[in-house]
C-alpha cells in the first residue's frame, strides 16, 4: 500500500484512507488504489515518467518488452520499476 501511495502522490492525486481519484474512469471517481494490479491505473504513470524524461535508461521499456514475451503479462516487474524510478526522482 505504501508504494501505491507513493505513486498516487507522484501523480498529484490526493490520498485518503487508501483511496484516490481513479485514472481509469477520469470522472472524479474515488477508488481503492490499484497501481499494482491494473494496467489502466499504471499506464498513466508510465506516460508521465516517460514524458517527463525520468527514465533515461529505458528501464520501463525493458520491463514492458519482458512482459510481452511472457505467455501472460505480469504487471509486477513494471510496477517495481515505476516505484524505483519515482523513489530516485523524489530523492534528487
Amino acid at each position: 500500500m505504501k508504494n501505491n501511495e507513493l505513486i498516487a502522490e507522484f501523480m498529484g492525486y490526493e490520498v485518503e484512507h487508501g483511496k484516490c481519484y481513479s485514472p481509469k474512469y477520469k470522472d472524479g471517481t474515488i477508488a481503492p488504489m490499484q497501481f499494482d494490479k491494473s494496467w489502466d491505473w499504471l499506464m498513466p504513470v508510465i506516460d508521465k515518467i516517460e514524458n517527463d524524461g525520468l527514465d533515461p535508461h529505458g528501464m520501463i521499456d525493458n520491463s514492458l518488452r519482458k512482459n510481452n514475451q511472457k505467455r501472460w503479462r505480469s504487471i509486477e516487474d513494471t510496477y517495481n520499476v515505476v516505484v524505483y524510478l519515482i523513489n530516485i526522482y523524489n530523492n534528487e
